[in-house]
């Protein structure tokens, strides 16, 4: 008997019942993303009330630039009249807060669909991100780790521009726990480097 032929029809045989229930169990997913899809929905409404505020604030509302002075947490006895420096890049990075949130959820909801429930079939379409061609669970969780810090470096850098309205324990936590999320984001590349290396010795012996 040809070997290929016997290796056709281990291909072809239907799925046992049972399986087949535990591999449809991953269309249980589905929700989730459509939940963050929403939530993305959420966020593009919050970025566009920020950016009308901060629009209106430049135009002399009064009622705009208060939201945004308490939304920045400006610290001071006297709130100032118009916009300043300060308060223009606070609003801004939390604006690109918003944004590179947004592409987080981006690629867990793209990336995790693609690697845990179905295939997407968009090796032809012209607006396949780049990253989607080869992406699996490892790559996945290094580039979300990445992101995160990315995400951790906004909230850090608007804590310290307007350092006044925190104390130094807020400040040192908020260190800390971004230090923390780059120690974790290094040791996850380094163990999937370490399982790559590995993997890639294995298919060298057997070949």
């Amino acid at each position: 008997m040809n070997p290929l032929d016997h290796d056709t029809s281990k291909a072809t045989r239907p799925i046992r019942p049972l399986p087949n229930l535990i591999f449809m169990s991953r269309w249980l997913q589905l929700p989730l993303y459509l939940g963050l899809i929403l939530a993305q929905g959420v966020y593009v409404y919050h970025f566009w009330v920020e950016l009308v505020d901060l629009i209106g604030a430049a135009l002399g509302n009064q009622a705009a630039l208060d939201h945004i002075l308490q939304a920045v947490a400006i610290k001071g006895a006297e709130q100032p009249t118009r916009l300043n420096e300060t308060t223009i890049m606070l609003v801004v990075l939390g604006l690109i807060d918003v944004v590179m949130i947004s592409n987080l959820l981006i690629m867990v909801i793209v990336g995790g669909y693609e690697t845990f429930v179905s295939r997407m079939n968009l090796q032809s379409h012209p607006d396949q991100p780049e990253w989607l061609s080869h992406v699996n669970a490892s790559v996945l969780k290094v580039k979300l780790a990445t992101a995160i810090i990315g995400i951790s470096s906004i909230h850090l850098l608007k804590t310290f521009i307007n350092a006044g309205a925190y104390d130094a324990k807020t400040l040192m936590a908020q260190t800390g726990i971004h230090l923390a999320f780059l120690l974790s984001a290094m040791a996850i590349a380094y163990c999937d480097k370490i399982m790559a290396g590995t993997t890639a010795n294995h298919f060298k012996q057997s070949h």
